[in-house]
């Protein structure tokens, strides 16, 4: 017989888990926009500049209706800015400068267990087996999706920069959860268009976007063997594998545990892999296959028991971040 609470409890569970999909299959393809525009010209880090500024612009009507964020929760929206947007961003692509980028994703992949010892030891809140199963197995499969066994080399100041991605990511699972609690709960629309917009202004400060070829936007290039114009997976880098994504994977938080949307946030790299192969024409090879299935695996392993776990304390007065319990950002 089924409590009054189950089914409200249930539909809570399959909505945050389909809005946690939903975000990591957005974030999975901005790989696959992104790379005909580098191709083309733009260095990795202008696109990353045109991804965070182009959403920050189509933001900015939520970022002035929630203009009040800026004097109840400066922290929260600097803190999202500096790490869910920009440290991610940047530290991913200068680990990629120094490292293989298989190796480099790999590593900020540890975030969702890096995610689990954050609860556990510096929370001091129990963690619940399916969870850290599912995260083990997860973090398992990536390392045959990147095949990370092959031309591994370690360059200290890489792997650095890449550990520097995970810790991010964190972060962004942490700060997000932060701004749900409180007698004032930050609507977390609002909370991503801050995010955006700080994270845009610290990128342009590092990437120098004025010095970019801006001009092969007007031009053509090459995906799934046509020509295409540039503009078109530009604008899906921007509106769907930023804006939709972030949106999406915030609002997620609000329906599943973090460590829980952490490692659904994991089907992110399956979806990278699979569009890679059919409008890139990187053909996945066995290893990958059988690495995706258990990204899956992990990731549903995590929600399936997600009714057992320990219910979330109820919200705590306004205050610091410190109280947060963490669950997109992500590299993708």
């Amino acid at each position: 017989m089924h409590t009054p609470t189950a089914h409200p409890a249930r539909s809570r569970r399959a909505v945050g888990l389909t809005l946690a999909l939903l975000s990591a299959c957005a974030f999975g393809g901005s790989g696959t926009a992104a790379k005909p525009l580098i191709e083309a010209g733009l260095s990795p880090l202008h696109v990353v500049w045109l991804r965070a500024s182009g959403a920050a612009v189509l933001l900015l009507p939520l970022a002035w209706r929630h203009r009040r964020l800026v004097r109840e929760r400066p922290a929260l929206l600097l803190g999202f800015g500096l790490l869910a947007v920009a440290g991610v961003q940047a530290c991913y692509f200068a680990a990629i400068s120094r490292i293989p980028v298989g190796v480099a994703l790999l590593i900020e992949y540890l975030g969702p267990l890096l995610l689990l010892g954050y609860v556990r030891f510096v929370q001091r809140k129990p963690v619940t087996r399916a969870a850290a199963v599912g995260a083990a197995i997860a973090v398992a499969g990536l390392v045959c999706v990147v095949e990370a066994w092959h031309g591994l080399t370690f360059d200290p100041l890489g792997v650095l920069f890449a550990l520097a991605a995970a810790c991010c990511q964190v972060g962004y699972f942490v700060l997000a959860d932060a701004g749900s609690r409180g007698d004032r709960p930050a609507d977390p629309l609002g909370v991503s268009a801050y995010g955006m917009l700080i994270g845009a202004l610290v990128l342009t400060g590092l990437t120098r976007p004025w010095e970019a070829h801006w001009g092969l936007l007007a031009g053509h290039v090459a995906l799934a063997g046509h020509q295409v114009p540039a503009v078109l997976p530009a604008l899906w880098m921007v509106v769907v594998a930023t804006v939709f994504a972030y949106l999406t994977g915030v609002l997620s938080v609000r329906h599943l545990s973090p460590p829980v949307a952490g490692v659904v946030a994991n089907v992110e790299a399956v979806v990278a892999t699979a569009l890679a192969w059919f409008l890139l024409g990187e053909h996945l090879g066995a290893p990958q296959l059988l690495g995706g299935l258990l990204v899956l695996l992990g990731a549903f392993t995590a929600q399936a028991t997600r009714a057992k776990e320990t219910p979330l304390p109820p919200a705590a007065p306004a205050g610091p971040v410190d109280h947060a319990v963490p669950e997109p950002t992500r590299t993708g």
